[in-house]
């Protein structure tokens, strides 16, 4: 007879093993918070349709310092003012508790929100290493309506780069040329170091023809893209988590250790500023992900 006093050995460790894959799982949630790959009123979405699942069974002065900016002192007065015991975990607010954690959400970080309609301009963003290539590949492989325009950049070509397929490999004093003659649509430096741009030419030609076309391209040119055309989608391509955008940068291994960090940090940045976007696409799945894209087309 089993005591239940004392579990078998086996049923301890398989409880140890459950217990720290929760703790981990609640500590990847926590950095996708910190660093907005989710945005936390989808965290409490997902408390309230799985009471046992990481954000469920946070704690909700866990959620609260995981948000950008706010601290112990903050947390602390927040839960004052909305009362809401410390011991709570997100999965245990009342329907009270939840709405007001909601609204004051809603007043401290603004979900960014969907724009509806579709347009014959699509620009496709997001933080570096998040997968926007491969996507782009995808469209133009499986979805030839579109037309994938070509950068310049004065990046030297990586393995398996072909001039004029995947970009136009130019120096400083081409793209000096490019800018000055107004050949290009946008341009931007990239983590301080190389420079990008969009040909002008091609895209206007093919928009004059009907055709839709599609830019990749990094934040600073989707918002230079925006000023000069209202009308134009911008797309902003999310990974699945902070960690594997993170483990996709290293895992590349086309960069040295300063200059992941560098675009590690250049990726938060660039994630804060999703709400500059019409739309928003989740990269688990590179098919699917250029699927949604792609029907965002008109």
């Amino acid at each position: 007879m089993v005591d239940a006093q004392h579990p078998p050995e086996v049923d301890r460790a398989a409880a140890s093993r459950k217990a720290v894959a929760a703790r981990r799982a609640r500590a990847s949630l926590k950095r996708d918070i910190a660093t907005r790959v989710i945005w936390p009123q989808a965290v409490l979405r997902r408390a309230k349709s799985d009471p046992a699942g990481p954000a469920a069974t946070m704690r909700v002065t866990e959620f609260l310092t995981a948000l950008p900016a706010i601290g112990e002192g903050k947390r602390d007065r927040v839960l004052a003012q909305l009362e809401i015991s410390p011991v709570k975990r997100l999965g245990g607010l009342g329907v009270r508790q939840q709405k007001a954690l909601g609204a004051w959400l809603d007043g401290r970080f603004p979900e960014p929100q969907a724009r509806a309609g579709r347009s014959r301009l699509v620009v496709l963003a997001g933080p570096t290493a998040v997968g926007k290539g491969t996507v782009a590949a995808e469209i133009k492989a499986h979805h030839p309506a579109m037309l994938l325009s070509v950068s310049a950049t004065t990046r030297p070509a990586r393995p398996g780069e072909v001039e004029g397929e995947h970009y136009f490999f130019v120096d400083d004093a081409e793209f000096d040329r490019l800018v000055a003659a107004g050949e290009l649509l946008e341009h931007a430096t990239v983590h301080n170091k190389y420079r990008y741009g969009t040909p002008r030419g091609p895209i206007e030609r093919a928009l004059a023809d009907g055709r839709t076309v599609l830019l990749e391209i990094d934040l600073q040119g989707a918002r230079q893209v925006r000023s000069a055309d209202p009308s134009a989608a911008l797309v902003f391509l999310l990974p699945p988590s902070w960690d594997e955008l993170v483990h996709r940068l290293v895992g590349r291994g086309t960069e040295g250790e300063e200059e992941r960090a560098r675009r590690l940090r250049t990726a938060r940045t660039e994630l804060a500023a999703q709400h500059e976007f019409d739309h928003f696409v989740v990269n688990d799945d590179v098919a699917r992900a250029a699927a949604e894209v792609a029907a965002l087309a008109r």
